[in-house]
């Protein structure tokens, strides 16, 4: 009969769409339910134990919602708590940190890739051992980018955004000060022989064209997350857990911004779709959860 229980996915904000665009698209019959954590992005700059202690509270807010499987979409709490998660939870709990490494070891031939990460994900390493733990061979250069997150952010929820689609609308995000930033981060990637790139934050696929210009038209640019959707297909389909072929997916949406409307407007541009069950979460109510004594 298939399991139509929803596949559960967060992030530190926006940026986790993305993924959750993928696994839509991938998945069709699946229903999902999404948490972003905006009110506390990013977690980028932020000190491992405490994005440890975020993922697991968010962890303890899906396990009282019956998913599935919960994919962690952020990098940054994907390289700081995924480990966290899984002790904690019954169900599958997947990071985008292995299909994205996956994804630029395939993609790769000279052997050399770069990770465009937040500072957080890059100091974890975490990329660094997921492509040598597929290929020793290949030489990884990083790159954080914290000031991407935040171009990102602030765009997809200005009203500019209303009604547009960033899979057909790449352009909006093509600006100058995107372009400035993306330069002058990006600089620690150039002279290498780099062929490779992937984008290890959730949020940066929004910002991939602008990076191309950037590296030129002989660098390939990946993302984690039609690969980390492949990952979902799999695992459920292994475990006889994928909803039945024609099964109407229900989409729900929570956050801890405190601005709804805005939220609605950029999950639009960045999900592809109306966001028509949306719920505001308190971060005092999630810090609470803290208090219940679960082992991490």
């Amino acid at each position: 009969m298939g399991d139509t229980r929803p596949i559960g996915v967060f992030d530190s904000g926006l940026g986790g769409l993305t993924v959750a665009r993928a696994i839509a698209t991938e998945l069709p019959s699946e229903s999902i339910r999404y948490f972003g954590d905006t009110e506390r992005c990013p977690y980028g700059e932020r000190p491992q134990d405490e994005v440890r202690g975020f993922v697991a509270q968010l962890a303890r807010w899906f396990d009282a919602r019956d998913v599935k499987l919960l994919v962690v979409a952020c990098n940054t709490a994907t390289a700081a708590g995924l480990s966290v998660a899984q002790r904690m939870l019954d169900i599958p709990v997947l990071g985008v940190i292995v299909p994205g490494a996956r994804a630029v070891v395939q993609a790769t031939h000279t052997r050399r890739v770069g990770v465009l990460a937040t500072k957080g994900t890059c100091d974890s390493g975490r990329y660094r051992r997921a492509i040598h733990a597929l290929d020793a061979g290949v030489r990884v250069w990083q790159a954080p980018s914290p000031r991407s997150v935040e171009i990102v952010e602030r765009a997809v929820a200005s009203p500019h955004a209303m009604g547009r689609d960033w899979m057909g609308d790449k352009d909006y995000l093509d600006t100058e000060e995107a372009l400035a930033v993306a330069a002058e981060d990006l600089a620690p990637l150039m002279g290498h022989g780099i062929d490779a790139v992937i984008l290890g934050c959730t949020h940066f696929p929004l910002l991939k064209q602008v990076y191309q210009r950037v590296l030129g038209p002989g660098v390939t640019i990946v993302s984690s997350a039609e690969e980390t959707a492949r990952e979902v297909r799999q695992y459920l389909g292994r475990a006889g857990e994928l909803a039945p072929e024609g099964h109407q997916a229900k989409y729900h949406f929570a956050t801890t911004s405190p601005e709804l409307a805005q939220f609605c407007v950029a999950g639009e541009y960045v999900f592809g779709r109306k966001l028509e069950a949306v719920e505001h979460v308190d971060v005092a109510d999630l810090e609470a959860l803290a208090s219940e004594g679960w082992p991490l």
